[in-house]
């Protein structure tokens, strides 16, 4: 029986999920990409609660999809200044480091996040 491509990310995702744990200091940003949105997530994995979440969607600009992935990862990273939140725990949630997910990291070191 051949595994398709949600399986095998949501396999990878679980893996990864079992090393890493957000806390209320260090969250974990978690990324969920769709094929045509980006959207992103601090949670504190100790009391299973999103602490922030941004969307593509929630800029106003219009570009390329990697374009907005940068410009989530700045608002992530703002509004996590907001919240005194400047370490966190990268999660892809299975996908490619590469794209829009390296996109999104990148913005948000841009931003001024430390992972």
């Amino acid at each position: 029986m051949k595994l398709g491509k949600k399986t095998k990310r949501e396999t990878r995702h679980k893996r990864i999920t079992a090393k890493i744990i957000g806390t209320k200091e260090i969250p974990r940003l978690c990324v969920f990409r769709s094929n045509k949105h980006i959207y992103v997530q601090l949670i504190d994995d100790e009391k299973r609660a999103t602490i922030i979440s941004v969307k593509d969607k929630d800029i106003k600009k219009k570009g390329k999809k990697t374009e907005l992935a940068v410009e989530v990862g700045k608002l992530i990273a703002k509004k996590a200044f907001e919240k005194k939140i400047e370490k966190i725990i990268f999660d892809r949630a299975g996908y490619k480091y590469h794209g829009r997910v390296k996109s999104l990291a990148e913005g948000a070191r841009e931003g001024g996040l430390k992972f």
